[in-house]
């Protein structure tokens, strides 16, 4: 009996090392903060693409992973890509951004 006096303790550090590590972030994959955050990021793009009078009525498409973002959609102009991705830029926690918008 005495042999599994510390056997709780010693489960309870497992499963806890099991679940940090499950939490962790991997290259292709986001831990649960990072995720919460790109949310963030996402909603912050577009809503200051939608507030920019050139460029509210086009669908451009958000995507963040990891701070990254990417710019999808079809626009009529080159400036109008050049403007979207200075916006996306412009955003705090933006560490870059990649262009897959498309001129009509």
């Amino acid at each position: 009996m005495t042999q599994f006096k510390h056997f709780p303790v010693f489960f309870l550090t497992v499963l806890l090392a099991l679940f940090m590590v499950g939490c962790a972030s991997t290259d292709t994959q986001e831990s649960f903060g990072e995720y919460v955050d790109d949310t963030v990021i996402t909603t912050k793009v577009k809503a200051a693409l939608f507030n920019d009078p050139t460029l509210s009525g086009f669908e451009v498409n958000v995507e963040t992973f990891k701070g990254r973002v990417q710019l999808s959609g079809f626009v009529s102009s080159q400036g109008d890509i050049d403007k979207a991705v200075e916006i996306a830029r412009g955003v705090e926690g933006v560490t870059a951004v990649k262009n897959d918008m498309r001129v009509k």
